[in-house]
């Protein structure tokens, strides 16, 4: 395991504070360009990087993490009364550790799976009601209220993702991101005897949307496969871990790749993590940019897949995707005679 190479902290306060948009001084547009080219700087290199000034309160971080801490406490028979088979197509609720797959193999971890807050009767699959413990009443409004801020944080760092390929910085709040598909995930690592060198307690993966924003808690555990081989991205206080998913790999044609990384936790206590996916309206494709030139070669992708190979929709590819690590939910979502398991 090779410990070097730090990854960048960014202050992208410049995106997230009042006075941010166009037409705000030359000021905050030297800022915002001076933050884009940090996130461009990251993007080409590790495709990870922590962020400050996102403007999440202390004080609702806090809230998430004793709520969270609070659940996973519970007796198991507790914890199944939200248990995903009772989510339907909304794909929401718990699942027990080894109920989610990664590459094949059961992940070491826990969790609990939220999306945006819809109706029942939502047609589209992942779409629907939340499921909340009663055991645990803050739950369910922290969540939402979590949600939303990181949703404003998402929207801001797609700003000066933008900015850094050269676009108007609301080019994605005006279409990939005009209405995000946002996904909410809380994950419980117990600290296992590692018998085999495989387990993980999430294997080697890329994520599938455009980015993930990541609150830890205060254990280590998070790996990232850099070109200087894998490094720790340890927890730092005040942070949020952001990286790019598969989406933003497609549309850049390679330019920002999704970066693999593994989580284990050998420190002997549990750890608790956070991811909120900001990803591509649901019915978007998600097509090369056409202001950046078709690009060859470069840094491959670890899994040899080629997204360009992909089409159709992003709801398409994320369902695909869900349904293979939880194939025994799959078959909800995505139809026997669905063409785009075969495409992902």
């Amino acid at each position: 395991m090779n410990a070097a190479g730090p990854l960048p902290v960014i202050d992208v306060s410049a995106l997230t504070g009042p006075g941010t948009g166009p037409g705000n001084g030359p000021e905050a547009g030297h800022a915002r360009a001076e933050v884009a080219r940090r996130i461009e700087a990251a993007c080409l290199d590790s495709g990870f990087f922590y962020i400050t000034g996102h403007g999440v309160p202390q004080a609702l971080i806090s809230e998430l993490r004793d709520a969270a801490d609070r659940f996973f406490r519970l007796p198991e028979e507790h914890k199944s009364r939200i248990s995903m088979d009772r989510g339907g197509r909304a794909w929401r609720g718990y699942f027990p550790v080894g109920g989610e797959l990664t590459s094949g193999r059961p992940d070491l971890k826990e969790g609990l799976y939220f999306g945006a807050e819809l109706e029942p009767d939502d047609p589209r699959p992942l779409h629907g009601p939340n499921l909340f413990p009663e055991e645990v009443p803050e739950l369910g409004p922290a969540v939402l209220a979590y949600m939303d801020a990181l949703t404003h944080v998402g929207q801001a760092v797609m700003r000066g993702v933008a900015l850094s390929l050269g676009l108007d910085e609301d080019y994605f709040a005006a279409g990939y991101t005009a209405t995000p598909t946002t996904l909410f995930r809380i994950f419980h690592y117990p600290s296992p005897p590692y018998a085999d060198p495989e387990e993980w307690g999430v294997g080697e993966h890329t994520d599938y949307g455009l980015l993930t924003l990541l609150l830890q808690d205060d254990n280590p555990g998070l790996q990232v496969h850099t070109s200087r081989g894998w490094i720790e991205a340890p927890p730092i206080p005040g942070t949020l871990v952001c990286n790019i998913g598969d989406m933003l790999d497609k549309l850049t044609g390679g330019l920002y790749r999704s970066t693999p990384h593994r989580v284990r936790n050998a420190t002997g206590r549990s750890r608790l993590s956070f991811p909120f996916f900001f990803d591509p309206g649901w019915d978007c494709e998600v097509p090369p940019l056409p202001s950046l030139p078709a690009r060859e070669g470069g840094r491959p992708r670890w899994d040899g897949l080629d997204l360009r190979a992909f089409t159709g929709t992003y709801g398409d590819y994320l369902t695909a995707k869900v349904a293979k690590v939880f194939p025994g939910l799959g078959c909800r979502v995505l139809p026997p005679s669905s063409g785009a398991r075969e495409n992902v």
